[in-house]
């Protein structure tokens, strides 16, 4: 088994509005696709966000699956501690989420990895 960070198969896309996160997350190939529709789950990126969670309420997010695009889309609820107008938080806005969700890890198979990587034909 390999352990790869998302950054090694996709790129990201962010933007917030009121207290919700945008990212649109981008496998370079169809194998990064599958692996990302496969590994990311909406459970597994409110665990990675946990951080961001305020005023007592869980973060909850919602996955969209793109495959056209070879993209999910998540939307992080509650995450930004009242938006940008009234949080206190620095560079923790929508802006910088996507470059959070680059390096949270996956594991697969050593073949999965090799085929899914930015460097592997498209």
């Amino acid at each position: 088994m390999t352990i790869l960070r998302l950054a090694d198969i996709a790129h990201a896309r962010s933007g917030d509005k009121a207290d919700r996160a945008d990212i649109g997350l981008f496998a370079w190939n169809a194998a990064g696709y599958a692996l990302l529709d496969r590994c990311v789950s909406a459970e597994r990126v409110a665990a990675h966000f946990a951080h961001l969670a305020s005023h007592g309420k869980a973060l909850t997010v919602d996955r969209h699956a793109l495959p056209n695009l070879l993209a999910l889309k998540f939307v992080l609820n509650d995450a930004l501690a009242g938006g940008a107008a009234r949080s206190l938080r620095s560079d923790n806005l929508g802006k910088t989420i996507g470059a959070q969700l680059l390096r949270m890890t996956i594991e697969v198979d050593a073949a999965a990895a090799a085929g899914a990587a930015r460097s592997a034909p498209r």
